[in-house]
């Protein structure tokens, strides 16, 4: 039986796995070139959404400056008409037809407000703050980065005018708040990448009006110079909320307010779950179709029939060779090929055994036919002898020639056995025994005295080349009892026979009045011994426990099974 590792083993060198394996390997470059496709198209894309928004923040600095100029210019149109009665309906007709001015307000020379379109801020400090000082100094238009009040609800910018009397007299200012949506490009339009926000940094960074504060962090050492210096300035870093974003900023007014722009920077993950269809799951999705039909046509064309094969393959193996691979009629040529090879070879095998049969046949019929002319010869040869005894007077001769008579008579009992049996290679040695010790009983023809016979023996099935030696030294035993214990008065003739594992016994003994010390020097005992040697066994002559008889005992190795 396999053990588990070994069918771990099978499975993993199974033709299943070695054709995936293989068209994995094939199909590897379709889906490394999809990947690598992919890359590229996202930076193409990240430098594309770089140089989008490197355009938008020019675009929307330049939309802010002119809107800024414009307010300048409207805030000086209004500027000697933004006094008295009419002033708060003048700014409020100018705001509804002017989308993205939060408010327009009108400051005397000492910051309090002389008119407004909507409701202004309360700010004691203002004529102190720096742009209004800057205003009251002489500049012209001041922007301011730190008004000191939120002028609007939303993120703005305030965009002040100096106000000037007849001679040229600081009066006030005009102040025009402008929404940072109103600065910033539609996200439809082209220029400006999804989800960007707008802010407003002065010169130092700082951010001071942004659509979303947490989508900006400080720019980076040395921008202010670089941004003047190229007009425009592009970076990547995160953003307060630790999402990684990429920045672009210009100039807005001089070198004191600055444009911001800050767009998502997707990584090569995010972008690809943006883009599954185009980019990953179109690739992804040609290799899975591909490998699975080509895994499909590879099951059903060449290994289901393969599987099929191989189960006629193991029904031939069990001796059925009458079943036909009749289904592989519908596979592939090729397949069709090899099952019509292994039916011709079922079909060779069964006229082989046949032909093998026959042959065994007639051979084991032949066997029997020379056993039995061989044991015929020899009961002739017996016959012959049994005549010649009749006719002796000498009694050496005539026992001489009995003896002779009992050997071949063993001789001719074991081809009996051997063409009479199941089994022209193995004899069954119990009931051989019997009948060899009837047969001896009964020929002998001096005796004159009744012999009781006791045959006991264990099962045993022995070939003809160990069963001579037995049945020649058994004759001998017997043959020594009838002449010494029961020539006159007859007695009984115990025959025992034992296995006990490696080691069998084989003792004949008998109730006679012979010498404990059984039969001198002879014939007899010199054959005894020497089929004792044959058998790579002991020989010992005993006395029988009870005083009268003798005890042949014959110990050796048992003879092992033909065919085991």
């Amino acid at each position: 039986m396999r053990s588990f590792s070994g069918r771990n083993a099978s499975v993993a060198n199974s033709i299943r796995v070695r054709l995936a394996a293989a068209l994995c390997v094939a199909l590897l470059p379709v889906l490394v070139l999809g990947g690598l496709q992919s890359v590229f198209a996202f930076r193409a894309e990240a430098d594309s959404r770089r140089q989008s928004l490197e355009l938008a923040v020019g675009r929307s600095a330049a939309i802010a400056r002119a809107r800024i100029e414009a307010a300048g210019v409207l805030l000086q149109t209004l500027g000697p008409g933004s006094v008295g009665l009419e002033c708060t309906r003048r700014l409020n007709d100018v705001q509804a037809r002017l989308p993205g001015y939060a408010n327009l307000i009108r400051f005397d020379a000492r910051g309090r407000v002389s008119c407004a379109a909507a409701t202004t801020p309360p700010d004691a400090g203002r004529a102190g703050r720096a742009w209004f000082r800057a205003l009251a100094g002489g500049q012209h238009l001041v922007v301011a980065s730190a008004p000191g009040v939120a002028y609007a609800r939303e993120p703005a910018v305030l965009a002040a005018v100096r106000a000037e009397g007849p001679d040229q007299r600081f009066t006030g200012a005009m102040v025009a708040v402008l929404t940072l949506r109103s600065l910033r490009l539609e996200t439809a339009n082209r220029f400006m990448p999804e989800g960007a926000e707008i802010a407003l940094a002065d010169s130092h960074g700082k951010i001071f009006a942004a659509t979303d504060r947490a989508a900006f962090s400080a720019p980076p050492a040395g921008w202010r110079a670089r941004v003047m210096a190229r007009g425009t300035l592009l970076w990547s870093a995160g953003d307060l909320a630790g999402h990684k974003r990429t920045y672009s900023a210009a100039p807005l007014v001089d070198e004191s307010v600055f444009l911001i722009l800050s767009a998502p920077s997707p990584g090569l993950v995010s972008w690809a779950w943006i883009n599954p269809i185009s980019r990953v799951v179109l690739p992804l999705l040609a290799f899975g179709l591909a490998l699975g039909a080509v895994l499909y046509a590879a099951e059903r064309a060449v290994v289901r029939w393969i599987v099929y094969l191989q189960r006629v393959a193991a029904i031939y193996a069990r001796g059925r060779f009458t079943v036909r691979p009749l289904q592989a009629e519908r596979a592939p040529p090729e397949i069709r090929e090899l099952a019509a090879t292994l039916d011709d070879m079922a079909g060779a095998i069964v006229a082989r055994d046949a032909s093998l049969m026959e042959s065994l046949a007639e051979k084991d019929a032949l066997m029997r036919e020379i056993h039995h002319r061989v044991k015929n010869n020899l009961q002739i040869i017996t016959s012959l002898l049994n005549m010649q005894q009749r006719g002796l007077t000498d009694p050496v001769a005539k026992a001489a020639m009995n003896d002779t008579r009992q050997r071949i008579t063993a001789l001719a009992q074991i081809y009996r056995a051997l063409y009479q049996g199941p089994d022209l290679k193995r004899v069954d040695l119990r009931p051989f025994l019997e009948e060899l010790t009837a047969q001896l009983l009964v020929g002998d023809i001096s005796g004159s005295g009744v012999v009781r016979t006791e045959v006991h023996a264990d099962p045993l099935v022995i070939d003809p080349d160990r069963l001579a030696p037995i049945a020649l030294f058994a004759v001998e035993a017997i043959t020594n009892a009838q002449k010494h214990a029961f020539h006159a008065r007859g007695g009984v003739l115990s025959v025992s026979f034992v296995v006990r594992g490696d080691e069998a016994e084989l003792s004949i003994g008998d109730d006679g009045g012979g010498a404990p010390e059984g039969p001198g020097e002879g014939v007899g005992r010199t054959l005894m011994n020497a089929f004792a040697r044959q058998l790579r066994g002991t020989l010992t002559f005993e006395g029988q426990p009870s005083g009268r008889g003798l005890l042949v005992r014959l110990v050796f190795p048992t003879p092992e099974v033909p065919g085991t």
